[in-house]
């Protein structure tokens, strides 16, 4: 899945994305962190991986692992 950064605290490390089918979904800083990533900006698009209830589990960018 994927979707484009709407929201994001860089002191929480949590924020909101905007998937293509126009909802909002919250991301925990748990997921921020499991992606070793640093920043995210607010436009950036980004691949979401999501656990057995819909909660996303790993927010990275397209193309990095």
């Amino acid at each position: 899945m994927q979707g484009t950064v709407a929201t994001f605290d860089p002191q929480a490390h949590s924020g909101t994305l905007l998937l293509d089918d126009g909802s909002e979904l919250a991301f925990p800083a748990e997921a921020f962190r499991a992606s070793g990533l640093r920043l995210l900006r607010l436009g950036q698009r980004v691949d979401i991986a999501t656990g057995d209830d819909g909660g996303v589990t790993k927010v990275q960018i397209p193309g990095i692992s």
